[in-house]
């Protein structure tokens, strides 16, 4: 009976594994890099193409080849071992210059889509400086004057040049519908270029080691039709109205902590060390997409961020949960 048991133990795993294949296998998923989103990822997307054909008719010469092996030399009763070939000059260059030619046919349109992803941005095109810190991103707009984080916004149908650097350790900025992968470097410039085509949101990740909290630095994209962008500018530039009742209570708590020392908020406070919260109440997300930006999630952050993220660099301040609900409220009043 244990036997008949563990055996339709097997067979249940085996069928729900089955069942969340297709899952896994989503063409349009959040971090797909086959749907591509701007001109960037339409260009790694066409030499993924070129790899996977050539992969495929090398494959079917390889198994048609075998095929052929195994039917026509198979072992037969009495016959005589096979003829040994040696020194044969013309298969030797076959196999030698036929993997010569597949890499030149694989090299030539990837060198080229690195030589135009690496090109002088177009006339016109947005700049973004993108730093990655441990473990948030920051983005900064110095033509519009506006700094935000983990949430970059961007206009469909305008090119836009990311300017990355890395103030503290190796990071890479990585968003698959909208390109390929980036290194952020402490002491270098690296610079990533492209064309966002279709308004929607798109998720992004570090995808460099960095530290305790890596799997946690995530960001999102935004990219808007060009006057919701213009909308959205505006907004990131106003300065954040008076709050009144418990948010400014909150503000109150906020002013005499460390907050103020730490973080930017227009009006109030020029820290630099944590992200800029002037319109932090008008983000989706919080802790670098961790979480969904609440009244709730954001008590509890303030509250105590390193149980929610291993390794923070933002100090437990020792509030209340009373006062924890108060901050939460002014900064949810920052939009």
């Amino acid at each position: 009976m244990n036997g008949q048991t563990s055996e339709w133990a097997h067979v249940r795993l085996g069928l729900a594994a089955a069942a969340l294949v297709p899952g896994g296998c989503a063409w349009d998923g959040p971090m797909s890099t086959v749907a591509a989103r701007s001109d960037f990822a339409r260009e790694i997307l066409h030499v993924y193409g070129i790899i996977t054909w050539v992969a495929a008719v090398i494959a079917l010469v390889v198994f048609a080849g075998l095929a052929w092996v195994l039917l026509r030399f198979r072992d037969r009763p009495g016959a005589p071992p096979p003829p040994q070939t040696r020194g044969h000059t013309l298969l030797e260059l076959s196999w030698t210059i036929a993997p010569a030619l597949v890499l030149l046919l694989i090299a030539i349109p990837t060198i080229q889509v690195i030589f135009r992803t690496q090109a002088a941005p177009a006339a016109g095109a947005l700049e973004v400086l993108v730093r990655g810190r441990q473990w948030w991103w920051e983005f900064r707009y110095p033509a519009l004057d506006v700094a935000t984080a983990n949430e970059l916004h961007l206009p469909a149908g305008r090119p836009v040049q990311l300017t990355l650097e890395g103030p503290d350790v190796i990071h890479s900025f990585w968003v698959p519908q909208l390109g390929g992968k980036r290194d952020v470097v402490p002491g270098r410039l690296n610079r990533l270029t492209l064309t966002p085509e279709t308004p929607g949101e798109y998720w992004g990740q570090c995808a460099e080691f960095c530290g305790a909290s890596h799997a946690n630095m995530g960001m999102r994209v935004v990219v808007d039709a060009p006057a919701a962008f213009e909308r959205w500018v505006a907004a990131q530039r106003a300065t954040p109205a008076e709050p009144a009742g418990p948010a400014a209570a909150g503000k109150a708590i906020s002013a005499s902590r460390a907050c103020v020392g730490c973080h930017t908020i227009r009006g109030v406070s020029a820290g630099v060390l944590g992200p800029d919260l002037t319109t932090f109440g008008g983000r989706k997300t919080l802790a670098a997409g961790m979480l969904p930006n609440t009244p709730e999630t954001v008590a509890a952050w303030v509250k105590d961020p390193g149980a929610i993220k291993p390794g923070v660099k933002m100090p437990a301040l020792g509030l209340t949960d009373a006062e924890a609900r108060a901050v939460a409220a002014y900064l949810m009043t920052l939009k």
